[in-house]
């Protein structure tokens, strides 16, 4: 009895059960719908590009020439610097020990010249005089026993010996003379011409040694290059600053009341785009947020593309041409670094029977 009824009945259930789980299989899948309305373009025909806003400025990677450990860090991220204000300051404690030395330095040689320069001392003439009239008083005395010795008559009186003596003596006691003549005149003359020279050019070495040493200290005082406002800040007090060029810059620097947009466009579209035309930017992923932007320039070289867009059809090989515009950021939530959909205004894409219009012209 089971047999007969109740597996044929299974049987059927089953194949009802199949029937029904393939025609539900078979039931389109509905369209989701999109998560933001994509962006459409105002112009009959157009260029479009993936655009990243930065600052007016372009953003500025600020670092440090002098490598060395941060002390001070006056500013942070969103503050408004003008040209010139601090944004860090490296450890100076060395460098001020080196220029305490050079000016020291540079007194010791400003004093040396001085003393050339002012010689001879007013104190040190009489002291002069007074030693060439001890020579000339000493010579004279020489020549009186000279003269003494040669007045005598008995030749045996005065022995071979002591006239030699007597001769020498007048010859040494001249020679002083003449010595102290010379020093006296040497000290009124004041320093020699050269000696000058030589105390002026340690002079000036000096001083540039210490100009030297205070723009290695105002080096360690990082500051503004331009006028804008700190897009991001790196570097905290304690932390060691390395110099040259970063991955991740120590300060990100820019002017931000005007901003650029820097459009990359495909270089199969790069003959389309003409200076001047009309551009519009909408905001990735919100196309309520709209800017008209202004032309600034077309930079006339054709670069790797960095900005991906995602697109599974995109290309990672593809070369760009890069078109900056400005647009005024007043009343918009944007921000540097967000990216954009850019539509340019352009002239038809030149189809085959244009081509071939073309070519037989």
């Amino acid at each position: 009895m089971i047999r007969k009824i109740v597996l044929p009945l299974l049987a059927v259930m089953g194949v009802v059960f199949a029937i029904f789980t393939v025609r539900a299989g078979n039931k389109p899948v509905p369209v989701s719908q999109p998560v933001a309305e994509p962006a459409r373009s105002p112009f009959a025909t157009y260029v479009a590009g993936s655009g990243l806003i930065e600052a007016a400025t372009e953003n500025i990677a600020v670092g440090t020439t002098v490598p060395g450990v941060v002390v001070e860090v006056p500013v942070k991220v969103g503050d408004a610097v003008k040209a010139g204000d601090a944004l860090f300051r490296i450890d100076d404690r060395e460098l001020k020990a080196t220029l305490a030395v050079r000016e020291a330095a540079l007194l010791s040689a400003k004093a040396e010249l001085e003393r050339l320069q002012n010689q001879p001392r007013p104190e040190e003439i009489p002291v002069a005089e007074a030693k060439v009239k001890e020579a000339q008083a000493s010579l004279e005395n020489a020549q009186v026993v000279l003269a003494k010795w040669q007045r005598v008559e008995n030749p045996n009186t005065v022995s071979p010996v002591e006239m030699r003596q007597a001769k020498l003596q007048v010859l040494i006691n001249d020679a002083k003379v003449k010595q102290a003549e010379a020093d006296l005149a040497l000290l009124k003359a004041g320093a020699w011409g050269p000696d000058k020279d030589i105390a002026a050019a340690r002079v000036a070495s000096a001083e540039a040694q210490v100009r030297a040493a205070k723009t290695d200290l105002e080096r360690l005082t990082v500051r503004a290059s331009v006028a804008g406002t700190l897009l991001q800040v790196k570097v905290r007090p304690g932390e060691f600053a390395m110099a040259g060029p970063l991955n991740e810059p120590l300060m990100l620097l820019g002017r931000t009341d005007v901003l650029h947009v820097r459009v990359d466009v495909d270089e199969n579209e790069a003959s389309r785009v003409r200076p001047g035309a009309a551009a519009v930017a909408y905001v990735r992923g919100n196309n309520s947020i709209r800017a008209n932007l202004e032309f600034v320039r077309i930079e006339p070289y054709i670069v790797p593309k960095r900005s991906l867009t995602g697109d599974t059809t995109e290309r990672v090989d593809t070369r760009v041409l890069q078109v900056l515009y400005s647009f005024d950021p007043k009343g918009l939530p944007v921000y540097v670094g967000q990216q954009m959909d850019v539509y340019v205004d352009a002239p038809p894409t030149a189809g085959p029977a244009t081509t071939q219009t073309a070519r037989a012209q």
